[in-house]
Parts: C-alpha cells; sequence; structure tokens
C-alpha cells in the first residue's frame, strides 16, 4: 500500500501530495473492501464505547475496524573477533528484546486509548528475519506497524510485499536506538539510489518517536478502508456535477457501489405513505418533537417538516433494504412528489449516516473519506468567488451536528430556488475551524485548505451560509480551485486526508496558512 508518494514544495509554499501508484496496484496491495476483522487482540478501541460516552447517534455508521499488525523486526548480533560485527541497535541480547517488547505494548495501549475510531490491535510478532516476516502474509491485518529496530534489507522487503498497508516507526530518543533510523531512507526507501524507488511505501510512511504520529495515519487509513467499495443509494441514479465520467471515476479510484432507485419508484413509495394516516400522525409527531427545541426556528410549514420526515424514513428503509448506510438524490430540484429533500439530508446526516444532494460523484467520494476519518458529518456545499482573505460557501442542505455531538441552532426555512419546502438556515458558530476540500473533475488532484467561521449571513443564495475567513492565500486559492462542489467539516483533517487520498492515486494539495 502506498507508492512513491512523498510532500513537496510547490508554488507558495505549497504541499503537494505525490503518488506514482496505480489503482490496480493498490488494490492489490493495500486495504481492500473485504478484509474482517475478527481476531482477539489484547488491546482494541471500539466504535461503540466511543457512542457509549455520549447521549448521541454514533456517527460513524456501518464501518468496520481497522485491523493493525505490530511487528518488531531484530536481528541478534554475534561478536566475531577482531573485526566489526554489531549493527547501529539498542537490541543486542534477547533481554533487551524482550524488554523492548514490552515498551512496544505499552506505547500501543496508550495508543489504542487516544483513539476515537475502530481499532483492533493484534499480538506483538517478532521478526528476526524473512521466514518469521514471510509467515505473516495470512495476517488479517490492513496495516502492519514494524517496529524496524534491526534487521536485514530483505526482511524488510518481505514485509512490505505481504499486499498490506505498511507504517515504520523508529526510536531515536524514546527508546533503545533503532538500525533503520539510520538506513531505511537510502537502503530501503532509495534501494540504494538517488530517488525513492521503494514500490509499497512512501517518504510518509516513516515515524520516528512519536506514536500520535502513527495515530493520525492508522485514522486516515481507517476512513479510506471504510471508503473502499461503500454501497451507496442514489435515487434517480449516480451523476456528477457538468463531469458525466464521475461516477465511473468513483468506481475505478474507491471501488463504490452504487445502487439505483428510479424516481417513479421513490414518488411511488411517497404517495403509498401519504395515504397511510397512523403513518403521517406519526411523522407530524416527529416533526413537532424537532421543532420544541430551543434552538429551532421555524420559517415555513410544519407541514412541509413533517414530509422531510416521511421522507427520512423511506430513505432509510432505502438504506436498510440494501444494506447501505449512504444515500444521495439527483434531480431533486423538481423536488420528490412535491417533496424538497433539503431537510430529509440534514436530518439523515444528523443521525450519523451520510447524505448528499444532487447525485454528484465528483465530490461524494471525498466526502465518504472525510466522514469516516473524522467521525463528524461533512456540509457538501457550492463554493463562491474568494476575496479580501474571505470565502463564503452555502447549499440547502447543512447538517447540524457538525462537531458530531451537538446540533447548532438551525432556521427552518424553505429551499433558496423553489421557495418550497423545508430547508435548513444553520447558525454556524464563529471561530469554529474549518477543513475545506475540493475535488476535481478528474479525480486526480484535490484541493485541501483550513478557515475559520467568520459569519452566518442570510444572503439571496442557497440557505445554510457560511463565510469563511481563508487561512490560505487568497491567490494561491483561485490559482488553484478545481471542480466545483466542497466539503466542509469541523476541524483540520488536510493531512489525514492527503495521506489517504495518495493511497488511491489522488494528489492533494494543501495550501498552508
Amino acid at each position: 500500500m502506498g507508492g512513491t508518494s512523498h510532500w513537496t514544495n510547490s508554488g507558495a509554499g505549497r504541499r503537494v501530495a505525490r503518488c506514482g501508484v496505480g489503482r490496480r496496484q493498490f488494490l492489490r496491495t493495500g486495504v481492500v473492501v473485504g478484509l474482517t476483522a475478527t481476531a482477539l487482540a489484547p488491546w482494541r478501541w471500539s466504535r461503540a464505547r466511543a457512542a457509549e460516552s455520549r447521549s448521541t447517534p454514533e456517527m460513524r455508521r456501518g464501518a468496520k475496524d481497522l485491523v493493525v499488525q505490530p511487528v518488531l523486526m531484530y536481528s541478534l548480533p554475534r561478536r566475531v573477533p577482531a573485526r566489526s560485527w554489531r549493527p547501529w541497535t539498542g537490541l543486542q541480547t534477547e533481554e533487551a528484546v524482550q524488554k523492548e517488547a514490552e515498551r512496544i505494548g505499552k506505547d500501543l495501549s496508550r495508543l489504542a486509548e487516544k483513539a476515537d475510531f475502530g481499532l483492533r490491535l493484534l499480538p506483538l510478532a517478532r521478526v528476526p528475519g524473512t521466514e518469521q516476516a514471510a509467515a505473516l502474509k495470512e495476517t488479517q491485518a490492513d496495516v502492519i506497524i514494524v517496529y524496524a529496530a534491526g534487521g536485514g534489507t530483505a526482511t524488510l522487503n518481505t514485509l512490505a510485499g505481504l499486499g498490506k498497508g505498511m507504517i515504520i516507526f523508529l526510536r531515536h530518543h524514546s527508546g533503545p536506538y533503532y538500525l533503520w533510523h539510520e538506513i531505511v531512507h537510502a537502503r530501503f526507501l532509495r534501494g540504494h539510489t538517488d530517488q525513492v524507488a521503494q514500490p509499497a511505501l512512501s517518504l510518509d510512511d516513516v515515524v520516528v518517536d512519536d506514536h500520535a504520529e502513527i495515530l493520525w495515519r492508522l485514522q486516515a487509513l481507517f476512513g479510506l478502508k471504510n471508503t473502499l467499495g461503500r454501497r451507496i443509494i442514489c435515487v434517480g441514479g449516480p451523476g456528477g456535477w457538468a463531469c458525466p465520467e464521475a461516477p465511473e471515476r468513483a468506481r475505478e479510484r474507491f471501488g463504490l457501489d452504487m445502487v439505483t432507485v428510479p424516481v417513479p419508484e421513490l414518488t411511488a413509495m411517497i404517495e403509498a405513505a401519504r395515504r397511510d394516516a397512523d403513518r403521517m400522525a406519526g411523522y407530524r409527531q416527529q416533526a413537532e418533537a424537532y421543532l420544541a427545541a430551543d434552538n429551532v426556528t421555524l420559517k415555513t410549514t410544519k407541514a412541509a417538516v413533517a414530509e422531510a420526515f416521511l421522507l427520512k424514513d423511506l430513505y432509510r428503509q432505502l438504506m436498510k433494504k440494501s444494506g447501505a448506510f449512504a444515500i444521495t438524490n439527483r434531480g431533486c430540484m423538481a423536488s420528490y412528489a412535491a417533496i424538497m429533500p433539503c431537510l430529509t439530508l440534514t436530518l439523515i446526516n444528523d443521525d450519523g449516516y451520510m447524505a448528499y444532494c444532487e447525485g454528484d460523484f465528483v465530490v461524494i467520494p471525498a466526502h465518504i473519506l472525510t466522514h469516516f476519518i473524522a467521525g463528524k458529518p461533512t456540509y457538501f456545499c457550492n463554493p463562491t468567488y474568494p476575496h479580501h482573505g474571505r470565502m463564503m460557501f452555502a447549499h440547502c442542505t447543512a447538517p447540524r451536528r457538525m462537531d458530531g455531538r451537538n446540533l447548532e441552532p438551525v432556521e427552518v426555512v424553505t429551499h433558496y430556488e423553489s421557495d418550497h419546502g423545508a430547508a435548513t438556515h444553520v447558525l454556524f458558530p464563529r471561530g469554529q475551524q474549518l477543513t475545506i476540500i475540493k475535488p476535481d473533475f478528474e479525480a486526480k488532484n484535490w484541493l485541501a485548505m483550513t478557515g475559520t467561521i467568520v459569519g452566518t449571513p442570510f444572503m439571496d443564495t442557497c440557505r445554510a451560509q457560511v463565510e469563511v475567513e481563508l487561512d490560505a492565500d487568497v491567490e494561491d486559492v483561485l490559482r488553484s480551485m478545481r471542480g466545483f462542489h466542497c466539503i466542509l467539516v469541523y476541524g483540520d483533517y488536510t493531512r489525514e486526508v492527503a495521506y489517504a487520498a495518495d493511497k488511491v492515486g489522488i494528489d492533494v494539495e494543501v495550501l498552508p496558512a
């Protein structure tokens, strides 16, 4: 898993993820769909445990744990009279190996406790040579963490060739010195040449001393594992904003499984529900309960809100029928049997599922990836022209549970273009940091940057408007904008998104502050 990715400087101090691995090679070597997570391990952090700590929905519904195999790679030197006999390493005796295994166990236990995503750590494997490395071929792990204390290049190459994701951890100051801190660049990554030539790993897959640097990489790979092969319901079929090729590109890069539900089928379901008096009474009760919250202001009709709950129920039925946790709708500007789906998509996202407007597979893969990385809803929105250090984003489907826990205040209004139905004008908090992801039409180059919310106006645009003060230089943003629709998510996840996207051959340009 990986490729020849590395960070380079380009233009005005930009960081650009470069990747030389093709999709087919990645699907042979990386975190792919179908990997199971059933082995027992001494350390585990489960999504359910995180959900139990708060009275909010599970935000990563349908996710599978990332399974990690830690490996201690070493070789014990033997004294040879009158010649050099030991390499650089602090592991020179069986006793030292045992102490290091115990140290690794404690380090990983602390790492697992800090994870807020599904993580399963298998027991540490001791690998003194190629035979033990090759024996790990059958491990159920998605990712191998190699504690490269010693051992030969052949052993490390064997581990890299197992067809798993791989992170190399090196000690400099955090414990006994590791041999590969000296030679990983020249011997392994460059293969005794002057260019990075390792087909399975990149510079970004090496970590020194800091387990926090391992953790965010695992979080990125967790997001990628749960994006690859993801099934998504497509009401009206999949599409792409001004890009008919988008669905096929999403399948090629991420293996997305798109299940089409024709609009007439959905229309028939809506009409049948409307004829059921008991069901409609239930939807009205749900709407009343929603509107009764202190931080909700109604500026449309209660009937429109009730029908949003009706459509939510039907969308959930469609997802359950196909075993999906994501849905998108296309052709919605004409409504579905007079229901605008805006508020429905908000409600679904706030419940921890994934729901996106317009069936736009230019941007949907990035939404799914970011959702699973962050464990928070993502806001599918339109960009505007940046100027004076700021940029406005707007759409009618903004989630409210943007921090993954709390529902932001909202005015429930009409959908803007039709002035009909129910949509959200979310009152996002000023000062909140955001990640902004802007995918390109060709699924090759995404733009990523951060910013801070400075206002929530109510202009003649889509309803959920957010003014953002950009951390990046506006001229750099203007030169780098691609595609159309954007992603907003609370917090800074630029490095995680870039690391994960690189594994499927997508360069992510991260604009610095």
